[in-house]
């Protein structure tokens, strides 16, 4: 699969400076490695994109498990903000962190239209 890394780059980009409260986000594919990255200064991408891989397997395993069927996302709310795991096709999972002040309805949709967007990138 040849994917346009300078196309996402700026998919993401775009999403996380003109998404109000969304600090940053990091599309990884399935075995963890980074697709393309806008994380805050001082977090370690490769870090960031096996935590999310590794989350995106065990919330599968655990849907399974539950008889809940795919996982539509993954959502981990801490004292200090949000951090948003959905799939993004076959290929990849999007992880999206957001402030404690984010609306999450409107995160909802940003998140959904800004997939939108990455799936059509990713096409071949």
């Amino acid at each position: 699969m040849a994917i346009n890394t300078a196309k996402l780059g700026s998919i993401m980009q775009n999403f996380v400076t003109a998404t109000s409260d969304v600090q940053g986000a990091v599309l990884v594919s399935p075995d963890g490695l980074t697709l393309s990255s806008s994380l805050p200064s001082g977090m370690d991408e490769e870090r960031v994109s096996a935590m999310a891989a590794a989350m995106i397997s065990l919330g599968e395993r655990i849907g399974g498990e539950l008889s809940r069927g795919n996982i539509e996302r993954i959502f981990v709310e801490g004292d200090k903000g949000f951090g948003i795991l959905s799939g993004c096709g076959e290929d990849a999972v999007l992880l999206v962190l957001a402030s404690d002040s984010a609306k999450q309805g409107l995160l909802m949709l940003e998140i959904k239209r800004v997939l939108t967007e990455l799936k059509k990138a990713m096409m071949y």
